[in-house]
């Protein structure tokens, strides 16, 4: 293909205008673009930001793989998979954990809560602890069990680890017939005193409270069943297709992402969302370019006059302002591109934009990745495309 349409486009781009107004419109259609596509990288960097901390934050109240019963609520962990667990040196810790929406009462105030009983392993390893911001993580004093609450889950029970209270667990009895007279003495209760509080996400904290795994067996009257087995290893994909075959249709093995497939959904159609919303903005900014490019076209009518009669077709005449409109487009884009990727960058490093409130972070989280600069570049080139085509078809 010829470079002439392209030399032709260059210098129209660079060289004087008749009119003063060209040059003022065209300068508007390429900053309109360079902030179009500075703000698309920004934005997109702050949902990668944001996303990383809820990763993080769902990370530290989940195991890396979690094993669920494909059918039913629990399941007694007895067979050669389970065997396979215990003996695979893939699989670092390994879990029991038997959970249930109960209902709890201290001091007259009520809440519902996710109550979750977990094991020795998950005693001593698990990253809650690294959250607690009151009292200890102590699940056991001597043979006394004890429990630790979410922070919201707390504050709306009056909880505190200094207390000598008992905080009341009630669920109702799996083996003996409701009484329609008296309901209440349906409800099998068990008590246990706070002995930390912990604070993870708003999630997590409002409705969590976690006890020794016995604790929960004697309330919901199992002996040996499970709701969840949790797994810690660093070859989670692995670990994940061996088990899932081992186990079969019965059982899911979930990751992380599984285990949150709701909360990550959201996320990525609300990342989806914006960056339709600003590519819209930007095909609005993109007039400018259009207008602009029809006014070159109105001013350039003798040199197209005098390139037809040297014999130049029409498709090469209209290449020419196509590419016209196009690397005003691009000019936009380049410097947008280069101002996001700076700003980014600079929060990343120096965190100048802080986070109002009271939040764990002091500024607005950022996190830069390469295929969001490619579908930047794709829809804002696009966009110029699309503005530089329709004039350029009415040469």
């Amino acid at each position: 293909m010829s470079l002439l349409p392209f030399q032709f486009a260059l210098r129209y781009l660079f060289a004087r205008k008749s009119y003063n107004v060209i040059h003022l419109i065209s300068g508007i259609g390429v900053a309109g673009m360079a902030v179009g596509t500075a703000a698309l990288v920004i934005v997109l960097s702050v949902f990668n930001g944001f996303k990383q901390l809820v990763s993080e934050s769902l990370s530290d109240a989940g195991a890396t793989l979690v094993v669920r019963p494909a059918a039913g609520k629990v399941f007694v962990p007895e067979g050669e998979a389970f065997d396979w667990m215990m003996e695979s040196d893939d699989i670092l810790s390994l879990s029991s954990v038997l959970e249930e929406q109960a209902f709890l009462s201290y001091d007259g105030r009520q809440s519902l809560a996710r109550v979750k009983g977990v094991d020795a392993v998950a005693e001593e390893s698990s990253p809650l602890q690294d959250h607690l911001i009151d009292g200890s993580w102590q699940l056991h004093a001597g043979s006394l069990p004890r429990a630790v609450a979410g922070s919201s889950l707390a504050y709306s029970l009056g909880l505190n680890p200094r207390f000598v209270q008992p905080l009341e667990i009630h669920y109702p009895s799996r083996t003996e017939a409701v009484s329609l007279s008296n309901p209440a003495a349906s409800l099998r209760s068990v008590k246990v005193q706070l002995s930390g509080v912990v604070s993870v996400n708003a999630e997590l904290d409002a409705k969590l409270l976690v006890v020794p795994i016995g604790l929960m067996r004697e309330l919901l009257e199992y002996e040996k069943e499970v709701s969840a087995l949790e797994i810690e290893t660093d070859k989670a994909p692995q670990v994940q297709k061996i088990l899932q075959e081992r186990l079969g249709p019965g059982f899911r093995v979930l990751d992380r992402y599984q285990q949150n497939e709701s909360v990550f959904r959201m996320m990525r159609y609300e990342k989806l969302a914006i960056y339709l919303i600003l590519v819209f903005i930007i095909l609005i900014v993109a007039f400018n370019i259009y207008s602009s490019l029809r006014m070159l076209i109105i001013e350039k009518q003798a040199d197209t006059g005098t390139l037809r009669s040297l014999g130049a077709p029409e498709p090469m005449l209209r290449r020419i302002f196509l590419l016209e409109g196009f690397l005003v487009s691009l000019l936009g884009m380049g410097i947008g591109l280069v101002a996001g990727i700076v700003l980014v960058l600079l929060q990343q490093r120096f965190g100048f934009v802080g986070m109002p409130g009271n939040f764990a972070i002091t500024a607005y989280p950022v996190s830069l990745k390469a295929a969001d600069i490619l579908w930047t570049a794709l829809g804002v080139s696009g966009v110029g495309l699309l503005m530089a085509y329709v004039p350029s078809r009415k040469i």
